[in-house]
């Protein structure tokens, strides 16, 4: 099961950007005025409807969750970020720190910057420092938005990061909001159905708060082994034409 394109790997190197971002007075304001413009902007987009939202926690804490989504487009976190009670903690790409006006919203709001296809120990330590304190943060294991449409191979992160901290997964599954149908219905004054399915927490086979054991063979295996029991936990959530390399 190969990719047509082998994943990104970030050119830029910030790593005097990576950091868990503190929340202080100003960012949890601007993270409940974000959340209202974030729902303002997806009722004009996109007409979204949930399912299995019940499974979401209500707030945050005191355990820690990490939330896996499948990635087809632009408009995957606003259509997730609205229909959540709160907003999450979420890693992403360190090439939208320079988008005009966009980069900054996000530095604001506070992400886990990420160095894609690099060993960014400054983001692991991040998002695991993040999870010590119970906060609820959102990866695509994926790594990029697909190309495809379907379900590409996962990468490991969100894997080492559950075993790392024991740390509960909450799959989300994310249709409709490929790019072109969205950016596609919005040119035709339209708004694109996009369909929010979240399952049920799960943890790991053999996850334990201590981490993985054995040697560094043993552990890449047991790694390996986590991040497809992500993925199809992922696919089963999705409509067939959607599993792509867990179909």
């Amino acid at each position: 099961m190969e990719n047509p394109i082998p994943k990104p790997v970030s050119e830029m190197w910030r790593p005097e950007l990576v950091r868990l971002p503190e929340m202080t007075r100003a960012r949890r304001a601007f993270r409940v005025f974000g959340h209202g413009l974030t729902k303002l902007v997806a009722a004009i987009c996109m007409n979204v409807s949930t399912e299995g939202m019940e499974n979401f926690p209500r707030k945050a804490g005191p355990e820690p969750l990490l939330v896996v989504i499948n990635h087809l487009g632009d408009s995957d976190v606003p259509a997730l970020i609205s229909s959540l009670p709160f907003p999450p903690d979420a890693l992403a790409k360190i090439e939208l720190y320079d988008l005009p006006i966009l980069g900054k919203l996000m530095d604001w709001y506070g992400v886990i910057w990420l160095h894609r296809g690099r060993p960014d120990k400054r983001a692991l330590r991040a998002a695991l420092d993040g999870l010590a304190e119970g906060r609820v943060i959102v990866i695509a294991p994926e790594g990029r938005y697909s190309l495809t449409g379907a379900l590409e191979e996962g990468s490991n992160g969100a894997a080492f990061l559950a075993y790392k901290s024991g740390a509960a997964i909450l799959p989300i599954a994310i249709t409709g909001t490929e790019n072109e149908n969205v950016y596609g219905n919005i040119k035709r004054f339209r708004r694109a159905r996009v369909h929010i399915r979240v399952g049920k927490m799960f943890k790991l086979a053999g996850q334990a708060q201590s981490g993985v054991r054995g040697g560094a063979g043993e552990r890449q295996e047991v790694i390996a082994q986590g991040t497809r029991q992500i993925m199809e936990s992922l696919a089963g959530l999705l409509p067939e034409k959607y599993r792509g390399a867990y179909s």
